[in-house]
């Protein structure tokens, strides 16, 4: 038991040091913020006892010394009008001191007192020194005066000064503030700083355990929104925005995941079917090769659902941005409206459209061309002979919109939201062929030429919108049209 008592307090002594060991306080970045945040707050501290030392205690000394010129120079203005005059001057600015805080002494070539309010000529001035700072006595009351030595012309001698004694004292105490001032800095560096770190750490702990939780398979763990509108709270929200974006292509996944697994196992349980009816029951090599055939159809159609798979998630990734380029997609519209025309014909249908002649955008001709296609094909595919399919294309702002509109029998508005998503059929699409992946496809180019796929109600029947932004730079490649 001791030996155990004594290898818990060796742990927690190595744990302490391990904790509180200068390599390992650095690798914090809660300690490196608050040690800046310290640092910036002792700069500032220094900054201001400087300023405050300089406009205190150095301003009451330039104030002292500017008195004691303006005072000095007119006595020695004075003093050209005689020793007398001088004498009587002050004598005169002695009785008009009011705040009894001037000082003033004329001796002789010998240094001895004629007129002023010191008894003796300070031992400390002598004849080399021009400013001093003395202690004096005054009517047997012990000061500090600041004082100037004046050589008048015929050996006199004269001292014009102020008692700095309250002056000095104010310097004395502000000094002791300033004494005490590091050590109030340093307590509240420390404790700005600790504020600083608990903050950031709380902050960066909150990630920290959503994206744990997240990465454990909790998809509704978001990181914590205080309310106050700061940059963290602006870092949340957009780890939050990305946390719902990663959900719901995750949810995206096991739907399609559900999807194929649903719609891909119809054909291939037929196509199977088929070659075991055709293995059991052929009579001829005809009747192999058609039953062949049959399932070779049906595996194509599968084939052909992974190629539009692929190419939508292609096309997501932004792996065909690198083909982008100008492109006119005036005489690409009215290609596919004379292809698609004689298609209408042939259901009976009509197909118009409106198509400028002119109609650059930056993109992928490729995928633009396809995506108009499949919005064709679906209003061919849905629309009753003897209606009217509406092909339009211009621009509306800084948008360009190219629209299909027909009178079939359209989709509540319940389904607009999901129609988009792969493998969605409604319940007007169910008796039809198809895989439900004509409308992800369209989606996901207009996404990614930076625009959205809108549908709409046409009142009867569907208007799908593709919407994109309009051609503006210059500096873009050459049309290829």
């Amino acid at each position: 038991m001791a030996e155990q008592l004594k290898w818990l307090s060796r742990r927690a002594r190595m744990d302490i040091w391990l904790v509180f060991h200068p390599q390992t306080l650095m690798r914090s970045a809660g300690v490196r913020f608050g040690l800046i945040y310290a640092g910036l707050f002792a700069l500032s501290a220094v900054a201001l006892t400087a300023f405050l030392w300089w406009s205190t205690a150095g301003l009451l000394d330039r104030q002292t010394e500017t008195a004691i010129n303006a005072d000095a120079q007119g006595l020695v203005e004075r003093f050209l009008d005689g020793p007398n005059a001088l004498v009587e001057t002050i004598q005169d600015r002695l009785a008009a001191n009011v705040d009894d805080d001037a000082i003033y002494l004329l001796a002789d070539s010998n240094l001895r007192p004629i007129a002023g309010n010191l008894e003796l000529w300070p031992k400390m001035v002598t004849s080399d020194v021009e400013w001093t700072e003395i202690p004096i006595d005054r009517a047997g009351v012990r000061g500090l005066a600041r004082i100037r030595q004046f050589v008048l012309p015929g050996g006199y001698h004269l001292l014009v000064g102020r008692d700095v004694q309250a002056r000095a004292q104010l310097r004395r105490i502000l000094g002791d503030a300033l004494i005490w001032a590091p050590s109030i800095v340093v307590a509240l560096g420390v404790a700005g700083a600790l504020a600083v770190r608990s903050l950031f750490r709380i902050t960066i702990n909150d990630v920290a355990a959503t994206a744990a939780a997240f990465s454990r398979g909790d998809l509704t763990r978001r990181v914590r929104v205080t309310g106050m509108g700061d940059e963290f709270d602006r870092l949340a929200e957009e780890i939050n925005n990305m946390l719902d974006r990663v959900a719901s292509l995750m949810d995206g996944v096991r739907q399609v995941s559900n999807a194929i697994a649903h719609d891909l196992r119809t054909p291939i349980t037929r196509a199977r079917a088929r070659l075991e009816d055709a293995g059991r029951s052929a009579r001829s090599e005809a009747d192999l090769h058609a039953a062949i055939e049959r399932a070779q159809s049906d595996l194509d159609g599968i084939v052909a659902v992974f190629q539009a798979l692929l190419r939508i998630s292609e096309i997501e990734a932004g792996a065909r941005r690198s083909a982008f380029a100008r492109v006119d997609l005036g005489p690409l519209l009215f290609d596919l409206a004379e292809l698609y025309t004689a298609a209408a014909e042939e259901n009976g249908q009509v197909l118009v459209h409106d198509i400028p002649p002119i109609l650059p955008i930056f993109g992928d001709r490729d995928m633009l061309q396809q995506a108009v296609a499949n919005l064709l094909d679906n209003a061919l595919k849905f629309s009753p002979p003897g209606s009217t399919i509406r092909l339009a294309a211009g621009a509306s702002g800084r948008m360009l919109e190219i629209s299909v509109s027909d009178q079939g029998p359209g989709i509540p508005p319940e389904d607009r939201a999901r129609a988009t998503e792969r493998f969605f059929r409604g319940e007007t699409a169910r008796s039809t062929p198809g895989s439900g992946l004509g409308l992800s496809l369209v989606q996901a180019v207009a996404v990614l030429h930076g625009g959205t796929l809108r549908l709409e109600d046409n009142r009867p029947g569907l208007r799908a919108v593709m919407s994109m932004p309009a051609l503006t730079a210059a500096n873009a490649p050459p049309f290829h049209s």
